[in-house]
């Protein structure tokens, strides 16, 4: 369990100044977790002994035990396939498929206890809400998921935009956002800094809303999320598994799209009559 999760989790049981702790230490996570007791302290105007038996509170036996806990975060956060697989078992045998989708059916069960049934529908109903331009993008690896996205819901609402791979075109639709407009980013370990930094410019400088799917480690670009979707990707093998990632997409295009049904109708028959085939007749 991650540092984060636990300071969600006992987030009613804190005090005052503990709550103080908890909203620095997420507000530049896990990075503020990192500093000397001091510096914290001094930071958050809390004194060394509070914060000794705050991390105390989390399980943890001393601000030492703590930081390295975050450390092992940062480090799992940057893993590479050639990292993981000294850690993995190889399954050998008719099983391994079998093995593998298990993994992948338990991948999907643990995604339903990390995401609240309340946020869900807090993220669809920001999405479905038209007057809000909507941006996404993804990492190397998972934009597919994001081009998946936004392929469905350009057929329920206007002013999608996939944002493209290549950093030079995209300021372009940074001038596009206005202030409420959503930008969704994916990013997953060995997280991508030129995301990042995207993200910072549309949420501080345009004013844009940012909806975070990333894994249990939390890409930095968290700390400017205003809602982070967390999914598990450790597959168990030495490839992260997007699975549960594609699952939340599909699970978000079905819940936008039903909810206002007479508009997706409509705007699929439109879409459905203004599209044309190569040889330019209607289909």
């Amino acid at each position: 369990m991650t540092v984060r999760v636990q300071l969600a989790e006992k987030a009613d049981e804190f005090t005052a100044n503990e709550r103080k702790l908890s909203a620095a230490i997420l507000a530049d996570y896990p990075f503020a977790g990192l500093a000397p007791i001091q510096a914290l302290a001094e930071k958050t105007n809390v004194s060394a002994p509070t914060i000794s038996r705050f991390v105390t509170k989390l399980g943890y036996a001393g601000f030492q035990d703590f930081q390295q806990q975050l450390i092992a975060e940062l480090k799992e956060g940057q893993k590479s396939p050639v990292d993981l697989h000294p850690t993995r078992r190889q399954v050998e045998g008719d099983d391994y498929l079998k093995g593998f989708f298990q993994r992948a059916e338990q991948l999907l069960h643990e995604t339903c206890d990390m995401i609240a049934a309340s946020q869900f529908e807090r993220v669809c109903a920001m999405l479905s809400d038209d007057k809000r331009g909507l941006f996404l993008i993804g990492g190397r690896m998972s934009d597919p998921i994001v081009q998946y996205l936004s392929r469905h819901l350009r057929q329920y609402r206007a002013n999608v935009f996939h944002l493209p791979s290549d950093p030079e075109v995209w300021p372009e639709y940074l001038l596009r956002m206005r202030p409420k407009d959503i930008l969704v980013t994916i990013d997953f370990r060995r997280y991508q800094k030129s995301l990042a930094e995207l993200a910072q410019m549309a949420v501080h400088n345009q004013g844009a809303r940012l909806v975070l799917i990333t894994d249990k480690w939390m890409s930095p670009i968290s700390k400017d999320a205003q809602e982070v979707l967390p999914v598990p990707i450790d597959s168990g093998t030495v490839w992260d598994s997007y699975a549960a990632a594609l699952a939340l997409a599909e699970a978000i295009v079905a819940r936008v799209t039903e909810t206002n049904w007479d508009q997706t109708r409509n705007r699929i028959e439109a879409w459905d009559a203004a599209r044309l085939n190569f040889e330019g007749r209607k289909i």
